[in-house]
């Protein structure tokens, strides 16, 4: 019992079971079943106890979505330290920031390295190395270890359901990113939350999209797979790919994906400008991580002929807190993230008071999934954990039908002369527009009415649309105080490593802009 609390024990069992299924593959690359999976973990791991690496340590990784990261990600929570995955495309600032927040002891890239990261590490006395597996065939070569390992060294090793396994940081799409300690059993029970509600079997199989260091790509689409038994495609380069993404499908017959919806959108600019000649026939498609609009949902439907069940997830929850559900569970309703999963929610008001359905109020839950609390941040935890609930800072209310609908976060709220407009409804009415690609609405100050609404727009490719015909299509779908009073055409937006619009930056930059005819680029 204790092995499925951990999640290291989940993927043991799994390892045991399937054992000469097909675990991992780098398209044209490497081909890993799960019995070559686990030994090449356990080896890693030996590496890292033979380089130092001790129960509590915290490692910081910082790679490609490689055979690598997912080997050496695994070892580093086999030998119970905590792994800290980081975004290689960060500046040595950022970097430092993360390194020492996380209180990281090593750093771990692929062989070509990282220099910002490398920069960082070496300002902050962080010991850096290097890993790499040069075939399937082969071992994980630690650049810190130049003598043979003690093979027996990982046996001994028993992974609690405490272990702190994985940090991450929240997005700071509305404040300074907070520190998210996550421990084996929040990784266990997200895990079997996720297999559960999509019902994922070893006759399931993905292709990667999204960045593992995120906890969307790292739980939903890797870690849920590999905990089913499931086969895992990482792209050969590295990353996502629209022009090689239908052929990896194909190629590794698989059965559902799971993005943010910027990359869905991608995915739908495709398919209209270079159909594929066959598509793989897909269980579900799923979308998470930023809301997506009921028409492009409509769009992804009609294009490749499986429902896309939406989903509600956040770090704190290790990823997974409410989702659609399968068709034959009962419908998936567009605007709605769907029905808890394997967790409680509910809808509380400022004194704790659960709401009823079709009531607004914060959005809370608690359950096996949501971590303790926040490191190092009294004041945080203080404010997220009342009630007995963490507070996740959303707004929203259930249906009748018990699926949860979400307003927008609560700081993000635009409060027009006492009306309060979700910007989030704004958005999916512009995006409902076709010549309109991406859209964020936000707040601005006003004299009159205190906030105003304004929104910005990337018009679709080939389109000429303007200001008065987005004014005119929101009067037409909008009440009239939720109209945007100024519209912005750009040809950027700034995202956080998902795909998530920075509503707070787009604001702030445009605020910063207002008074000038021209608008600059976001960096520039």
């Amino acid at each position: 019992m204790m092995e499925s609390l951990t999640l290291t024990g989940l993927l043991k069992q799994v390892a045991g079971e399937f054992p000469s299924r097909r675990a991992l593959s780098v398209s044209g690359k490497f081909d890993l079943t799960y019995a070559r999976l686990h030994q090449l973990v356990e080896g890693a791991a030996s590496l890292l106890l033979a380089g130092g690496v001790k129960a509590g340590d915290v490692v910081a990784l910082t790679f490609p979505n490689t055979v690598e990261f997912v080997i050496m990600f695994l070892a580093v929570i086999r030998v119970r330290a905590t792994a800290v995955p980081l975004n290689s495309a960060y500046t040595a600032d950022e970097f430092e920031f993360y390194l020492s927040d996380s209180e990281s002891k090593l750093l771990l890239t692929s062989q070509e390295g990282n220099e910002a990261a490398q920069a960082a590490a070496s300002k902050l006395k962080i010991t850096h190395a290097t890993a790499s597996l040069t075939e399937a065939e082969a071992e994980v070569k630690l650049s810190l270890i130049h003598s043979e390992p003690d093979p027996h060294s990982v046996a001994k090793l028993v992974n609690e359901p405490s272990d702190a396994a994985l940090f991450l940081h929240t997005s700071g799409t509305t404040s300074r990113p907070k520190g998210v300690p996550l421990s084996q059993l929040n990784l266990a029970s997200s895990v079997q939350n996720i297999k559960s509600v999509y019902k994922l079997t070893e006759s399931d199989s993905t292709v990667i999209v999204l960045p593992l260091f995120h906890v969307h790509g790292l739980l939903a689409g890797l870690l849920s797979s590999l905990g089913a038994g499931a086969a895992v495609t990482l792209p050969a380069a590295g990353r996502f790919s629209a022009s090689t993404f239908w052929s990896d499908m194909l190629k590794y017959n698989a059965t559902w994906y799971t993005a943010v919806p910027t990359i869905h959108q991608i995915v739908l600019d495709r398919h209209l400008s270079k159909p594929e000649p066959v598509y793989p026939k897909l269980r579900f498609i799923r979308s998470c991580s930023a809301s997506l609009a009921p028409a492009i949902l409509a769009r992804l439907e009609e294009a490749f002929g499986a429902p896309v069940l939406e989903a509600y997830a956040m770090t704190e929850a290790t990823h997974l807190m409410a989702s659609n559900p399968l068709p034959e569970n009962g419908p998936h309703k567009p605007g709605s993230v769907g029905r808890p999963v394997g967790q409680e929610m509910a809808i509380l008001d400022e004194n704790g008071a659960q709401q009823e359905a079709n009531v607004s109020g914060e959005v809370c839950l608690r359950g096996p999934n949501v971590t303790k609390g926040y490191k190092n941040n009294p004041e945080a935890n203080k404010s997220a954990f009342q009630f007995g609930w963490f507070h996740t800072g959303d707004l929203g209310f259930f249906d009748p039908d018990g699926y949860l609908h979400l307003v927008g976060r609560i700081k993000e709220l635009i409060n027009r002369g006492g009306e309060k407009i979700s910007p989030i409804e704004v958005d999916a009415v512009l995006l409902s527009h076709p010549d309109i690609a991406q859209a964020v609405a936000f707040g601005v100050p006003d004299d009159k009415y205190g906030e105003e609404i304004n929104c910005a727009i990337i018009p679709r490719e080939g389109s000429e649309i303007e200001e008065a015909e987005v004014t005119r299509f929101c009067k037409k779908n909008l009440a009239a105080f939720k109209v945007p009073k100024k519209v912005f055409i750009t040809d950027s937006l700034p995202k956080t490593a998902t795909g998530k619009i920075q509503r707070r930056i787009v604001a702030e930059h445009f605020l910063a802009q207002i008074s000038t005819a021209k608008v600059p680029k976001f960096g520039a």
